[in-house]
């Protein structure tokens, strides 16, 4: 497989066009004809993946704010002092990639802002699959069991589901995406309650006036 290309992921007779590659450039492929969803398939570094695993769940960060991509390191630094957060180079991988995934968002989006939101989550939330009320959204699952989709046939939900890697972005198309008619790709978090597992997720969406977004 090249890097970054429209791939076919094949559910029985149905396709998924998804954009997938290795490098950051593949999110870009949101923006092909068809395409439902794309994601940024890298790896995780094995030292932060163990830090950011072994948190104790009270220290990780929650947070929902509207900001320009420009102000987003700085704030993201002031939510993890507050969950309490140990500093060191593991604390800087989220924040320095939180920063770049805003900015790289907000261009492929051409979004003056984003909505922000670092979710820390142990039940089964928006286990429902859905497509969300955006023109799209960006999901990256730093620690525990990634987004899961896959294609909805006559409403009914998928009878095969992906899971996207831990710490590998998906961007989504929403209901409110231009091009038409709308994607039958469906996504949701995995439903972990009685697992005893806790993610941490960072969802970004795409907002051009603060002062209408709801």
């Amino acid at each position: 497989m090249t890097t970054d290309h429209l791939v076919q992921e094949i559910v029985h007779d149905d396709a998924i066009p998804v954009g997938a590659g290795n490098t950051l450039e593949s999110l870009s492929s949101i923006h092909h004809q068809g395409a439902a969803a794309a994601i940024w398939k890298r790896q995780p570094i094995p030292a932060f993946q163990s830090w950011i695993d072994g948190l104790d769940p009270d220290l990780l960060p929650r947070a929902r704010m509207i900001l320009r991509p420009e102000v987003v390191r700085q704030a993201v630094t002031e939510i993890f002092d507050v969950a309490g957060m140990p500093s060191g180079p593991e604390r800087n991988r989220p924040l320095d990639d939180i920063a770049a995934l805003s900015d790289i968002f907000a261009g492929l989006m051409s979004a003056r802002w984003v909505r922000l939101r670092l979710d820390v989550v142990t039940t089964n939330a928006c286990r429902r699959f859905h497509i969300d009320a955006v023109t799209a959204r960006l999901v990256c699952t730093y620690r525990g069991t990634g987004t899961q989709y896959g294609i909805s046939t006559d409403g009914a939900e998928p009878s095969r589901v992906f899971t996207v890697p831990t710490g590998a972005p998906i961007l989504l198309r929403g209901t409110l995406w231009p091009e038409r008619p709308r994607s039958a790709l469906l996504h949701r978090s995995p439903p972990i309650e009685g697992t005893g597992e806790t993610r941490l997720v960072l969802v970004l969406d795409p907002v051009d006036d603060p002062d209408e977004a709801v």
